[in-house]
């Protein structure tokens, strides 16, 4: 019988990307490859790469350069190793890595995971090899399922990705270029994982996508099912005590998604609705096809549907041409939200958008200075937010042992962290905890007996919470 070979997947970016590396374990798995944490000592270092970021490519060379030496220093010890470059970066740069990086073996495209036994074998026998192209076919369903073994390592809560790719073309996004034109699932397809993973122990399912929200795959009744729909039919499998999605685009929040937040208890009552600016000018150079006045209207439908949903988003500053009156209006539009969290970021070029061609470039110095100023407002909401449930008792899905011993760590269904002294034997559960105190991000608290129906609210899994967008604002 052979030694199992080691395999290390290094992923950088977003949720996509952590569920793409999961599965380039699964497909592995059959060749005898098994994961270590270790790149030093691996037969195969895969690095799974995100283009969204300043500076992206350079960050994959200079790790390149690095594994170049451990490829060196296990040439001379006797034992291969092969590098692979997969993600957004090979799908953009394709031969170009090879040509500045000759260590690498495999250059895989997002869309080609499940040729990756083949792509070794290729590289093998030809010395390279690389596959970026986009399928003309379904790019879904050829990976295989995970083992049962290798779903219950994962934990609790799972990633499904349930559709691929952006028809929005961002000005400053280059994902439409490296992971192609929206492609959603079959739902049939979706029900069978999903109703896989929670017969192993998962019982919360996060559905990923680009434009997750775009979602319109084919239904078993032949009709195209929105987001919605599927959320609904998903809340019917057993074992799934809390479903979410990300990422979603404010142009595509329809009727059933609203009502499904609405009618459905496992659908948590927390939404990541990127944003990036409150200035409608800034908004149309970005190509994103709403207003500042669209959003705040997506953000009341939710509002009306259930009480105490929460949101987060995302900002960028410094936007060609962004004028301080421009980014004024962000500002105004964030305190009129109030998010429970939020991710800012200075604005980047990527090669080859559209935004990258536009010459009125704010400075560094005043691009620093305004992402301080978001920052603070956000963090001061998200400081508010989180001292709000402080003496209230919130549901709580428990996921692992804490780092500090006879601590139990799960989620509320805002994504907060909460800790409590507990028997492991709670871990996989929801319980509801009277939460204590705040510690930086993480709530503290104990359990507490759950509290009568007639204290809670039918539309979410936590007790109601007075919590509203001037709570949030620390008005």
């Amino acid at each position: 019988m052979k030694p199992p070979r080691k395999l290390h997947i290094k992923s950088y970016g977003c949720q996509m990307n952590v569920y793409d590396a999961q599965r380039m374990v699964d497909t592995l798995a059959p060749e005898g490859f098994v994961e270590t944490a270790s790149a030093e000592d691996a037969d195969l270092v895969i690095l799974n790469t995100c283009h969204i970021r300043e500076k992206a490519s350079e960050k994959v060379y200079s790790e390149l350069g690095r594994l170049r030496v451990a490829k060196e220093t296990a040439a001379r010890q006797g034992r291969q190793m092969r590098i692979a470059v997969a993600g957004c970066v090979a799908q953009a740069e394709g031969e170009e890595i090879i040509r500045r990086a000759p260590v690498v073996d495999v250059v895989v495209g997002p869309q080609s995971y499940h040729h990756l036994p083949q792509l070794l074998e290729r590289a093998k026998s030809q010395g390279r090899a690389i596959e970026t192209e986009f399928p003309a076919a379904d790019k879904f369903g050829f990976l295989p399922n995970p083992e049962p073994d290798a779903i219950r390592a994962r934990g609790i809560s799972a990633f499904v990705t349930v559709q691929e790719g952006c028809d929005k073309f961002c000005t400053f996004c280059v994902v439409p270029y490296t992971r192609g034109a929206e492609v959603s699932r079959p739902v049939a397809r979706i029900i069978d994982d999903v109703a896989r993973l929670a017969d192993n122990g998962v019982r919360e399912i996060t559905l990923i996508g680009q434009n997750v929200n775009a979602y319109h795959g084919e239904g078993p009744d032949g009709r195209s099912w929105p987001l919605g729909r599927l959320l609904h039919r998903l809340a019917e499998i057993d074992g799934i005590a809390r479903l979410r999605y990300s990422t979603s685009h404010p142009r595509d929040v329809d009727d059933s998604l609203v009502s499904a937040h609405r009618d459905l208890p496992a659908l948590m009552p927390f939404v990541h609705l990127p944003v990036q600016s409150g200035s409608d000018r800034i908004l149309a150079a970005m190509n994103r096809k709403h207003t500042a006045d669209d959003y705040r209207r997506v953000i009341d439908r939710f509002r009306d549907a259930r009480q105490g949903i929460a949101f987060s988003s995302d900002f960028i500053v410094g936007f060609p041409g962004e004028t301080a009156e421009e980014f004024a209006a962000t500002l105004a539009l964030v305190s009129q939200i109030g998010y429970a969290a939020a991710y800012s970021f200075k604005y980047s070029p990527r090669p080859g958008t559209p935004a990258a061609d536009m010459r009125e470039t704010v400075s560094a110095a005043e691009m620093d200075e305004r992402l301080v100023q978001l920052q603070e407002l956000i963090d001061s909401q998200q400081s508010a937010f989180n001292k709000a449930m402080i003496g209230n008792t919130v549901d709580v899905l428990f996921e692992r042992a804490a780092r500090n011993p006879g601590q139990i760590v799960g989620r509320t269904g805002y994504l907060q962290p909460a800790h409590v002294f507990a028997s492991p034997d709670i871990i996989g559960q929801v319980l509801p905890v009277r939460i204590e105190s705040l510690e930086r991000y993480s709530l503290l608290g104990q359990l507490a007996a759950r509290p009568m129906a007639t204290a809670r609210s039918p539309m979410t899994d936590t007790p109601e919470l007075s919590i509203s967008s001037q709570t949030i604002m620390g008005a």
